[in-house]
This record gives structure tokens, sequence and C-alpha cells, in this order.
């Protein structure tokens, strides 16, 4: 129990001097695209272009944020501000961005979560009763490779139209009530269910050919028994790790979607942020998007540790 506890933690030290490096590459990449993207910032901070701001006005905001500085001495200020927890005060809404950030995060974060609990709910669904099951087999097949071909937005949009405008079954639109939350998360959920039940049939058939499914069977368990207790187990490997490329899919297309269901979140603020050139709310949406990334990660090495006994042995 020492050794392996020991084992996991080496692990976690490695995630999370990966993910250090991460944060460090995803805030040096946001400051180099802003830079190279077209548009003032200043004008963000003098209240957009309808405000028409005088020259004196422009050029004292650029000392008071330090634009006008030399590029090297920002990226290193901007670099030292982060390393220290300060994410700085966001140029359109003239709030701290952590703050925008605690109001912003949880809508996305709960989307996220639920999204990905009924794709692996959906891909369980699919896959365990028909692997191995002929027809039913089959046609659980072509079902997870349609569903994994849709485009998210375009699915938000058709589940919009059918059940929010045309049957009156939920809500069109907002973040109150989990009624509310049902439209988005199937639309991101179902193109992603598809692809882990890809994965999760394939580790699924090959693990039903292993010699301890037969040894299992000859002990008198029933089919069902094998498959949940024995099967499934090996076949969930490769699907966590899957879970953690789903959660930076699930932020990317959160964007779309959010906008589609005209839901507060992250992803809607982030297109906000960009079109204003926001640097400091940009770089923290950013920042944000990666620790979750980089934790999702961490859990998902944690998570295939515990539930394969092999790797607990293993170094990093």
């Amino acid at each position: 129990m020492g050794n392996a506890m020991t084992h996991l933690l080496h692990r976690a030290a490695w995630r999370l001097l990966g993910g250090l490096l991460v944060l460090l590459a995803a805030a040096s990449l946001t400051f180099a695209a802003l830079h190279l993207t077209p548009g003032d910032p200043v004008t963000a901070i003098l209240g957009g272009a309808a405000a028409n701001p005088t020259p004196e006005a422009i050029a004292a905001a650029r000392h008071e944020y330090g634009l006008d500085r030399p590029l090297a001495v920002q990226y290193g200020l901007y670099i030292a501000r982060i390393a220290r927890g300060d994410l700085g005060q966001s140029f359109s809404q003239h709030m701290p961005v952590i703050a925008v950030l605690r109001a912003q995060a949880p809508p996305t974060l709960a989307l996220m979560a639920a999204s990905l609990a009924v794709a692996w709910l959906l891909a369980l669904l699919s896959v365990v009763p028909t692997a191995r099951r002929g027809m039913a087999g089959a046609i659980a097949s072509t079902l997870e490779t349609i569903s994994a071909g849709l485009p998210q937005f375009w699915l938000g949009i058709l589940l919009l139209w059918g059940l929010a405008f045309e049957w009156r079954l939920l809500p069109p639109a907002g973040n109150h009530g989990l009624q509310a939350l049902v439209l988005p998360t199937l639309s991101l959920a179902i193109p992603l269910a598809g692809f882990i039940a890809q994965v999760m049939r394939e580790s699924f058939d090959l693990a039903l050919d292993q010699p301890f499914i037969l040894t299992a069977r000859a002990r008198g368990l029933s089919d069902g028994a094998v498959r949940l207790r024995h099967a499934l187990r090996h076949a969930l490997l490769p699907c966590i790790g899957l879970s953690t490329w789903a959660v930076g899919a699930l932020v990317g297309n959160a964007v779309a979607i959010e906008i589609i269901f005209s839901r507060q979140g992250l992803g809607r603020e982030l297109f906000l942020s960009v079109a204003t050139h926001d640097m400091p709310l940009v770089s923290g949406i950013v920042l944000f998007i990666a620790l979750t990334y980089i934790l999702a990660g961490l859990a998902a090495d944690t998570l295939i540790v515990l539930v394969d006994p092999r790797l607990k042995g293993t170094r990093p």
C-alpha cells in the first residue's frame, strides 16, 4: 500500500511539473497571439470605438497599462504578474479578471461535467449490452459512428429547433435550472459519446478474447457478470485517457454551444474578449482552461493506475 501511494505521488509530481510547463506555454502563446491579432486593446480600455477617444487619452491609457513599453518588457511583466497569481484587470469589463472567472466558470464547468457524465453513460449503455451481440452490436456500432461525426453546433441548432421551438419541451436559452442545461449537454455529449463508445467497443472486444474471461466463465459466472466485473474494467482504461482529451474538446466546443443557447460561461466570454482584444481576460480564461485540462489529466492518470493494478509498480 505504501509503495503504491509513493508511486502515485511520484506520478503526480511529474504531472504537476509538466502542468507548469503547459501553463507557461499557454500564457506565452496567448501573449504572442493577441499581439499579432489586428486591433488595439486601448480601444476596449476607453469604452470601444464608439467612445472616440482623443489622442491624449489614448497615450495616457497606453502609459497607464504599460502598453507603450517594449514588447519584451511587457512579456516579462506579464509572466511575473501571472506567477504572483495576479491575472490583472479586464479592459472591457473594468473589473479583476479573477472576478470574471469566478462568475463565468461555474456554468461552463457544470456544462462540461454534465456533458462528460452523459457521454460516458450513453457509451456504456451502447457498448456493454451489445458488444459481440451480432445484429445489435452492428446497429449500435453504426449509431456510434454517426454520432461521433455530428458537429456539435449543428446538433445544438437541430435540438434547439425541435425540442425547444417546435415541441416546446425544454427552454431554448439561459442558465436557470436543470432544464436549461439539458439541450446544451446533449449537444456536446452525443458526439463525444460516439468517440468514447468506439474506443470502448474495440477495447471491450479485445478484453472478451483474454484468458481471464475464459477463466471467469469456467467459474460459472453469467455473461452479464463477466461483462460488468471483468471485461468492462479493462475496456475502461483507454477511455479514461480519452476523457482527458475530451475535457479540452468540451471547452473548445462550449464556445459555440454557449452562444447558440445564450448561456453565460467561459466559452461565450472568451469569444467576446477576443473580439474586444481584452488581453488580460483572454489570458485569464486560457490559463484557467489549461489548468482545468492539467487537473483532468492528473485525475485520469490516477484513475488509470487505480483501475489497472499492473501499473502501480511502473514508473512514469
